[in-house]
């Protein structure tokens, strides 16, 4: 799986509802329901609970963070 690959698959979620896992270090792992409100060259971004939080296409790639539909 690529940067280009990652990103597309994320493009067609946009302005949709979507469950993001992140799992951090030291078992931290977080879940947040929001919707995809931007795709960018190298970061993404989703509309929790009216705050925008980023997220980075090459952590999707290894794994730290899971993006699914809701």
């Amino acid at each position: 799986m690529n940067l280009d690959i990652v990103r597309e698959r994320i493009g067609k979620f946009l302005n949709k509802d979507v469950v993001v896992e992140v799992y951090g270090m030291r078992n931290k792992n977080f879940q947040y329901y929001g919707r995809v409100s931007g795709v960018y060259p190298y970061v993404f971004t989703v509309l929790v609970d009216g705050v925008e939080k980023s997220f980075n296409y090459a952590d999707v790639i290894i794994g730290d963070v899971v993006v699914k539909l809701s």
